[in-house]
């Protein structure tokens, strides 16, 4: 029987992730997919600033932005015809092109389909000390105070420290562990995605990245996937259409006598269901697993990527000794309350979808309690023991910029530091850092002090009076930012080493 740190049931882009986020830390995993090889269909296509962020830090920052695709322009249209789309709105009609942005370091370079992510993770999870295996499944797990035991479906049985569950909503490990689901489950109708190739930007000259398809005959939303590649979303009468059925809607679609290749055909229907638990002893659920949501709003890949994201780093200081348990507590804490979030704000939009596309529907979105899509992503809090003193509720629903005041359990406000191009979302390092003013050379040393105490790596940084200022830090006053880059401590008073260390030892598991 053999023995891995860590074991990833599913290995599609969060089950990937999460082996990346672990690799990076120095944390190696086994990954197991049941599907014979990667998928190809692009499935989810939006990617945040926020989750860019996360593969920044793991040094996968221009792999992907190689991996964008640019060929579409990025705004949406809604015509009877790809033939028949207006493309003369005035740029006001269109979204803006990608600029610096005040709440992110990363800004999109296009738009990020599945398929093309997981080409791009596959390769840094082994080359970070994964080993990821196709047409392998868990098939049951034990687990004991000691180790998670799991049996796979060649036959072999590994031990683990811990075990994730990264495999879908239909997985196995969730019922393995007993884990029990609340929500609709599926909602709406059967619809057939539909991949296929064509070279529409040369019979068209421009194509938006996203259509509305309005003809009776195959209404649906065309998406762009590739530089000739293409997905159509459609609802058909008949429950199993036929492959001559799909290259007739897709041809009905486009409007104009073009060559087309219907590559492949993926049935799909939005199910909205949530683990009751995203942890069960040593094993953990995230991505699909521990929730699933309905597709507007592109919440539930950035959703997964960030609970693979927020595990990792606690994992890894819990296996290197740096943290206790109870951080890993904190990982349902925090995950669940921003799955609650994300369910009810994607369900909002599948009722109402102007609640989402429309960026004047203010009012609208305030008397049903949604929130602005970049709030949701991005401007979230985290309440849980590892954050001191968390201020749980948003400044705003609607401007994601206020979201970022440097109140404990927010992620650290973007700010370009002078002198050095660097963003202070990345001065952690994926370590604990203590940020403080440019009188803070006592925090400073207390960092220090405190690190030698507890064996935990603190990086500290004197940030300069303006910069200070801009994020209301007073000159001697001291941020405790997690590897994560979330606030977990803010003091104005003067420099305490004692206090320093009993705070981070609380927010490590160990206090």
């Amino acid at each position: 029987m053999s023995h891995v740190p860590v074991v990833i049931a599913g290995g599609g882009t969060v089950g990937l992730a999460t082996a990346v986020f672990l690799g990076h830390h120095g944390v190696p995993s086994l990954v197991v997919e049941r599907r014979p090889a990667p998928s190809e269909h692009p499935r989810a296509l939006g990617i945040s600033p926020r989750t860019l962020e996360f593969f920044h830090e793991v040094g996968l920052g221009r792999e992907m932005a190689a991996a964008a695709v640019r060929s579409a322009e990025l705004w949406r249209a809604e015509a009877r015809t790809v033939a028949e789309i207006d493309r003369t709105p005035a740029p006001s009609g269109r979204a803006a092109p990608p600029a610096a942005s005040a709440v992110s370091p990363e800004v999109p370079h296009g738009h990020y389909p599945q398929n093309r992510i997981d080409a791009v993770l596959l390769p840094a999870a082994r080359e970070r000390g994964a080993t990821v295996e196709f047409g392998v499944a868990v098939t049951d797990v034990a687990q004991d105070a000691d180790a998670v035991t799991v049996t796979l479906s060649d036959g072999r049985v590994v031990t683990a420290d811990h075990l994730i569950g990264a495999d879908g909503i239909r997985g196995t490990v969730r019922d393995a562990l007993g884990v029990t689901t609340t929500g609709p489950g599926e909602i709406g109708d059967v619809t057939m995605n539909i991949l296929f190739d064509a070279d529409l930007v040369g019979a068209f000259g421009t194509m938006p990245v996203m259509t509305r398809i309005t003809h009776p005959d195959a209404p649906g939303i065309l998406l762009a996937v590739g530089e000739r590649r293409w997905v159509l979303h459609v609802v058909f009468p008949e429950p199993e259409p036929s492959p001559e059925r799909c290259a007739r809607a897709v041809r009905t679609a486009i409007g104009a006598d073009i060559p087309v290749e219907v590559v492949s055909v993926l049935p799909w229907r939005a199910i909205v269901r949530m683990a009751d638990t995203f942890r069960r002893g040593r094993a953990f659920l995230v991505g699909d697993a521990a929730r699933a949501v309905s597709p507007l709003g592109a919440f539930g890949l950035n959703t997964g990527l960030a609970d693979a994201h927020n595990l990792a780093w606690k994992l890894a200081m819990v296996h290197s000794g740096q943290a206790g348990d109870r951080l890993l507590d904190s990982y349902h804490d925090e995950r669940h309350a921003v799955a609650q979030l994300v369910t009810r704000q994607a369900l909002l939009r599948w009722h109402d979808p102007r609640l989402h596309w429309d960026p004047a529907a203010v009012a609208e979105r305030r008397a049903v309690g949604a929130w602005n899509a970049s709030v949701v992503v991005m401007g979230h809090r985290y309440a849980s023991s590892a954050v001191i003193d968390p201020v749980v509720r948003v400044p705003s629903t609607e401007d994601v910029e206020a979201c970022f005041d440097a109140a404990p359990g927010s992620r650290v406000p973007h700010r370009v530091l002078g002198g050095a191009d660097v963003s202070t979302v990345y001065l952690p390092r994926s370590r604990f850092a203590v940020l403080t003013g440019p009188a803070g050379d006592d925090w400073c040393a207390a960092a220090g002090r405190t690190a030698a105490a507890l064996g935990t790596e603190v990086r500290a940084v004197k940030l300069d009076a303006p910069t200070a200022a801009s994020m209301g830090l007073q000159p001697d006053g001291v941020l405790l930012l997690r590897p994560d880059a979330f606030i977990a401590w803010r003091s104005r008073g003067p420099a305490d080493t004692a206090r320093l260390t009993e705070v981070l030892a609380a927010v490590t598991g160990r206090g």
